[in-house]
C-alpha cells in the first residue's frame, strides 16, 4: 500500500471480504451460468407496492420522514406483527431502518460494549461476526449441527461457553441453513438466555416463509420480551430487496438507543419505499402467499432432486435455501469446479462460519426452468 495517512482502521482490516462475495464476482465474469447463491427473491415487487411507489414520487413526497419513520408504517407493523403474538407500541418500540441489516448493525453498536461477548449460532449469515467486531465485541462461535437439523440447543450453547456471552444473535428460519425451529426448542434457549442473563437479537426476516408449522418468535416467551430485540423486513417476504427497508421491535429504551445512531448515520429510511411498504401491508398479503406457495413447490423439487442424486440433505422448512453436504471432502473446491464444468453457481457452507463447513449453500429463489437446468447440470456433473 502506498504512503499515506489513509489507512483502514484494525477493526477493518480485522475484517475478511466477503467469500460470498468474492466467489460470485467470478461467476458474474462467465456466461449461461445459473445461479443458486444469490439470497433475494426472483419475483418482482408486489404491482400494488410498486404503483403506490410511483405515486409517491409522483405526488412530490421526497422529504426525510420522522427518525424512526412514518407514523402510518409503524402502525402497520404494529399490527401486522400480531400474527406472531408480538405486540409493540408503534411510537416507543418500533423503529423502521434502511434494511433489516442496517437495523441490526445500529443494534449491534448500541448494545455492544468494547470485549463484549457475542454468541452467533453459525451457520450464519454472513454480516453478524463483522457487525460484533465492527462494534468492539468478541464474536463466539456457537456451532450448530446438521444431525440436529441445524437448531440451537442448550447443548450447543453450553458447549460453546456461551453462558459467558452478553449477548446472542440467531436467524430463524435460517440463512444459510432453511432451518426452522419450534416453540419448544425455542423455549430451552430462552431459559438458557434467562438463567444467564443474556440478551437476545432474533433476526426473523423470513419468518413468512415457515412451509411447515407456525412461525414462533423468542420474544413472546415468558421472560424474553424485555430482553429481545426482533428484527425483520420487507426484503425477503414482499420481494423489495432493492428498496432498503427493515425494522427492529424493541423496548422503548433500546429503541432509543438504536434510534441514537440510526439518526446520525442515515437520518430517516428511504422514504419511497416506506409508502410502498404501507400498500404492501395493507393489500399484497396475497401477492405474499402465492410467492410462498411457489417457494413450497421448489423447495420440495430441489430436496427431491437431491435425494435422487444420493446427496445427503436435511429437510430445510423455511427461508428459501437448502443445505446439502458437499459431494466432495472439501466444499469450496467442489464449488469453484462445477461453476467452471457446468457454469452452476453454490455458496461453499464455510462462508457462513465454521458451522457451515462440508456444506453447500442453494437459493431455490430461481425460476422452476433455471432449478431444473441447475440440477440437470449438477447431475451430470457428479457421473
Amino acid at each position: 500500500m502506498s504512503e499515506t495517512p489513509l489507512q483502514p482502521s484494525d477493526r477493518v482490516a480485522s475484517v475478511p471480504e466477503s467469500g460470498i462475495r468474492r466467489f460470485f464476482e467470478v461467476a458474474a465474469e462467465m456466461d449461461n451460468v445459473v445461479s443458486l447463491g444469490v439470497g433475494e427473491p426472483d419475483f418482482a415487487t408486489p404491482y400494488r407496492a410498486r404503483e403506490a411507489a410511483i405515486d409517491s414520487l409522483q405526488r412530490g413526497r421526497t422529504s426525510y420522514t420522522a427518525n424512526k419513520g412514518m407514523v402510518e408504517l409503524r402502525e402497520r407493523i404494529a399490527d401486522h406483527v400480531t400474527r406472531y403474538d408480538l405486540n409493540y407500541d408503534p411510537d416507543e418500540e418500533i423503529i423502521v431502518t434502511a434494511g433489516a441489516s442496517e437495523a441490526i448493525d445500529a443494534t449491534f453498536r448500541a448494545l455492544v460494549n468494547p470485549g463484549d461477548s457475542v454468541a452467533i449460532a453459525q451457520p450464519a449469515y454472513v454480516s453478524y461476526e463483522p457487525g460484533v467486531r465492527f462494534a468492539g465485541g468478541e464474536p463466539l462461535p456457537v456451532e450448530t449441527r446438521a444431525e440436529d437439523e441445524f437448531v440451537l440447543t442448550r447443548e450447543r450453547l453450553e458447549a460453546a461457553g456461551a453462558q459467558e456471552a452478553e449477548l446472542l444473535v440467531y436467524c430463524y428460519p435460517n440463512n444459510p441453513t432453511g432451518a426452522t425451529m419450534t416453540e419448544d426448542e425455542l423455549r430451552e434457549v430462552a431459559a438458557f438466555c434467562r438463567e444467564h442473563d443474556i440478551a437476545v437479537m432474533a433476526d426473523e426476516i423470513y419468518a413468512a416463509l415457515t412451509y411447515e408449522g407456525d412461525h414462533t418468535s423468542i420474544a413472546t416467551l415468558p421472560g424474553m420480551r424485555e430482553r429481545t430485540v426482533v428484527f425483520n423486513g420487507f426484503s425477503k417476504a414482499y420481494a423489495m430487496t432493492g428498496m432498503r427497508l427493515g425494522y427492529a421491535l424493541a423496548p422503548a429504551h433500546v429503541v432509543e438507543s438504536i434510534n441514537r445512531i440510526h439518526q446520525y448515520t442515515m437520518l430517516s429510511a428511504p422514504t419511497t419505499a416506506q409508502h410502498a411498504a404501507i400498500e404492501a401491508l395493507d393489500n399484497c398479503e396475497p401477492d405474499v402467499e402465492e410467492m410462498c406457495t411457489q417457494y413450497d413447490r421448489r423447495r420440495n423439487f430441489v430436496l427431491a432432486r437431491l435425494d435422487e442424486m444420493g446427496i445427503d440433505c436435511f429437510e430445510a422448512t423455511g427461508a428459501f435455501y437448502v443445505f446439502p453436504e458437499s459431494p466432495w471432502p472439501d466444499a469450496g473446491e467442489f464449488a469453484e469446479a462445477l461453476l467452471q464444468a457446468e457454469q452452476v453457481a453454490v455458496v461453499p457452507g464455510d462462508a457462513f462460519g465454521t458451522g457451515g463447513e462440508g456444506h453447500l449453500r442453494m437459493s431455490y429463489a430461481s425460476s422452476m426452468d433455471d432449478l431444473r437446468t441447475a440440477m440437470d447440470r449438477i447431475e451430470r456433473f457428479l457421473e
